[in-house]
């Protein structure tokens, strides 16, 4: 495969996640500018992920069918078009501009449903030992947009006002469609078994009736849950513990998007072949608990940016050979329905992480942090369980 492909790819993954997390930083100007109540603000954060959940499999079934490329060159498209309006948007006052805000958001997250795409994309072009290392790609495409988007969101809106943010992310979006026109070639082949034709729900239960599957699908919900709930609240412990404004909160998002992305673009692969997809997984959970009981007790500079640091590292290592395992034990004329699947699962738990760890953050700014701990502690061992165990198992 041409490698200007795989950046259309890396360019896709990011943008998709630069939308869910570059209004974050702003809420609180949001608030003031169009009179939002706490459920606006709360419902602007979760539109993005409710479409993306709904949509992710159509998208990956849909590209099943007539392939990769034109799935994503619409979506593409789709996303570029909502950010302009995001853009538009901010320069509102009122309820007519949070309403615009709002579609604008319902529009993004249709089109940045297509990670699921990208990822499927990735299984076409890798061989099996190699399907955890291609989704490194992905991976280091995710930490840079998931966790930079607030930076861009922040940085964007310092120079250019509340509409910066729309821009940037437009002009990003419209360069990746002109990029993805001139040279991203397709790459499920013709010939390939046709993908059966299921409903949506269908899919799901086709899905996650099969067992490990299901059990894959299952702990990429709950890390990504326990990320959502990280990314939603950090801003708030921050200001409180530090008194952070919205630039200092754009360093501290940098620094842990380009840990995490330099771990899955250049140690995964390594990582995957010295302790294999399950044995990894299991590692990177504990590593994400053991960061996340120290966050909400930092009370310097040093501790916060070591504990940072190294949920950056843990939750950066686990996304590839979990989604790697997922594609691997996915048929391959469903590899985009199946991964669709799991994007939803995933879209799901950035749905409601933010409400349940901003619900507890308000009785204790500790509580969520020290839930998610003993819940990526428990996945974890679920998963050395499950996987490891019945891998040896099979290997006796």
């Amino acid at each position: 495969m041409k490698k200007p492909s795989l950046l259309v790819i890396f360019l896709t993954v990011f943008i998709d996640l630069i939308g869910f997390g570059i209004v974050l930083p702003l809420l609180p100007r949001y608030a003031d500018q169009f009179g939002a109540p706490g459920w606006g603000i709360g419902l602007i954060i979760s539109s993005y992920s409710i479409m993306q959940f709904f949509f992710a499999p159509w998208w990956g079934k849909l590209s099943d069918k007539i392939g990769r490329r034109p799935v994503i060159l619409v979506s593409t498209a789709g996303s570029s078009l909502s950010y302009v309006l995001f853009a538009v948007a901010s320069g509102y006052e009122g309820s007519a501009g949070l309403w615009m805000l709002l579609v604008s958001r319902v529009f993004a997250g249709i089109g940045g449903a297509n990670l699921s795409v990208a990822s499927a994309y990735i299984a076409d072009v890798t061989t099996t030992e190699n399907r955890s290392k291609g989704m490194g790609l992905i991976g280091m495409a995710f930490g840079f947009g998931f966790i930079l988007g607030p930076a861009i969101g922040a940085f964007s809106a310092k120079l250019f006002g509340l509409a910066g943010p729309g821009w940037v992310a437009a002009a990003i979006c419209g360069t990746n469609f002109i990029l993805a026109c001139a040279i991203l070639v397709e790459s499920r082949k013709p010939a390939s078994e046709p993908a059966p034709d299921r409903p949506k729900l269908e899919q799901w239960k086709h899905t996650l009736s099969q067992p490990k599957l299901g059990f894959l699908i299952g702990i990429f919900f709950l890390a990504t849950f326990c990320f959502a709930c990280f990314e939603s609240t950090l801003p708030l412990l921050l200001d409180r513990t530090f008194s952070y404004d919205e630039t200092q909160l754009g360093y501290l998002f940098a620094y842990c998007g380009f840990i995490a992305a330099m771990v899955q673009g250049g140690l995964v692969g390594r990582l995957v072949k010295r302790f294999g997809e399950p044995m990894l997984i299991c590692l990177s959970l504990i590593g994400v608990s053991l960061s996340l009981a120290l966050l909400p007790f930092m009370g310097s500079l040093g501790i916060m940016l070591g504990a940072l640091g190294l949920f950056a590292i843990f939750s950066g290592i686990n996304r590839a050979p979990t989604m790697g395992m997922i594609s691997l034990n996915a048929p391959g004329n469903e590899q985009g329905s199946t991964l669709g699947v799991a994007q939803s699962a995933g879209t799901l738990a950035r749905i409601f992480g933010p409400i349940f760890a901003t619900t507890l953050y308000t009785v204790k700014p500790a509580l969520p942090y020290l839930i998610c701990a003993v819940v990526a502690l428990i996945a974890s061992g679920l998963a050395y369980h499950f996987l490891v165990g019945r891998e040896r198992q099979t290997a006796k």
